[in-house]
């Protein structure tokens, strides 16, 4: 028996087709509309409901490249169940290249959100109902902000083993627990029944070649686990994924001119030369050091530091070497803090 069509909004999508769904979500003062766009792929066959968004921050436009990539690959159409992809959550700040709404309000701490609420509030709200509490399983795509990149890694939410068992079929090289906030879409939909993995990996309003590939392969070994795609269409993973047992930020130990010696993927030992920072005239220099062992997760590209300044995100791990082979597979294959809280 053919499936029944999926109603979104006021669409209703035909099984075995796919559609752009756009639910209105605000004017701007130029009567331009703003809606949330929905990439629609219902399958002819039955199966879970997944839904892939991205730009819940606006700069972190990596994401948006990774659905794009997603839903041109070979064999999505064919899927079974059914693909909701929202490359950009949040239009205002993804337009005016900011990680915020125009109201400063972060949407990653306005969920669930309200219809009668601040401009945030709002979008979280049509977000929320129209497509998280549709799904069965959700992928949150981030990446570091502005002048820093992090690793391609899987953030968990601690003590779910189905999110465990997921992460490890995603295969980032890093996992790592990371505890639920207030505010955030992990938070309401964990509290809707929904469980979200959160990807990050690449830098703000830059695209990374090594966060996409692991993006886009990650999401297919996902769905391929779920019953949605075959073997045929999801790559097979480069390496078994590292969990981390906790990580830390390095920071500048005084004020300069920062010059990082390693970047993401190194594995770094106790006393590992991460970089120097000098004044502008070369003569004082301060050596960086790890203080831990493990692998670098996420650095800072900015030059000029002040004393305090996060410079190099290290992750314990048990496995630092073969976390840094999965790396270099991924290049050559076809309490943790969250962004806002690291300055």
């Amino acid at each position: 028996m053919a499936r029944d069509a999926f109603t979104i909004g006021s669409e209703s999508i035909p099984a075995g087709t796919r559609r752009t769904v756009d639910i209105p979500v605000s004017t701007l003062s130029d009567h331009t509309p703003v809606n949330l766009s929905i990439e629609v792929i219902h399958g002819a066959r039955p199966g879970p409901v997944i839904f892939v968004s991205a730009a819940i921050h606006g700069d972190e436009v990596i994401g948006v490249e990774i659905v794009r990539r997603l839903l041109a690959a070979e064999g999505i159409d064919a899927l079974a169940g059914t693909l909701l992809a929202v490359p950009i959550v949040n239009t205002y700040g993804f337009l005016n290249h900011s990680r915020y709404l125009p109201d400063r309000r972060d949407l990653n701490r306005a969920f669930p959100g309200s219809a009668e609420g601040s401009m945030a509030a709002r979008l979280a709200d049509v977000f929320l109902t129209e497509v998280v509490k549709r799904a069965d399983l959700g992928i949150d795509l981030h990446s570091a902000a502005i002048h820093r990149i992090n690793l391609p890694q899987i953030r968990l939410s601690p003590g779910n083993a189905r999110l465990r068992e997921l992460g490890e079929v995603f295969g980032a090289p890093v996992m790592m627990n990371s505890k639920l906030r207030e505010g955030s879409l992990r938070m309401a939909a964990e509290e809707a029944g929904v469980d979200v993995l959160l990807y990050e990996g690449g830098e703000g309003l830059r695209f990374d070649e090594l966060g996409v590939r692991a993006g886009v392969a990650g999401i297919l070994r996902v769905m391929h686990h779920l019953g949605m795609i075959s073997a045929d269409f999801a790559p097979l993973p480069d390496v078994t994924p590292v969990l981390s047992t906790g990580s830390s930020w390095r920071r500048a130990p005084a004020g300069g001119l920062f010059r990082g010696y390693l970047t993401i993927g190194d594995a770094v030992e106790p006393g590992t030369l991460l970089g120097a920072i000098t004044d502008p005239f070369g003569k004082v220099e301060t050596e960086v050091l790890s203080d831990e062992a493990g692998i670098v997760i996420g650095r800072t590209h900015m030059p000029v530091v002040y004393e305090g300044d996060a410079l190099f995100h290290i992750a314990r791990t048990p496995r630092a070497d073969t976390a840094v082979e999965g790396v270099s597979a991924h290049l050559d294959a076809d309490p943790l803090f969250d962004e806002d809280e690291i300055i």
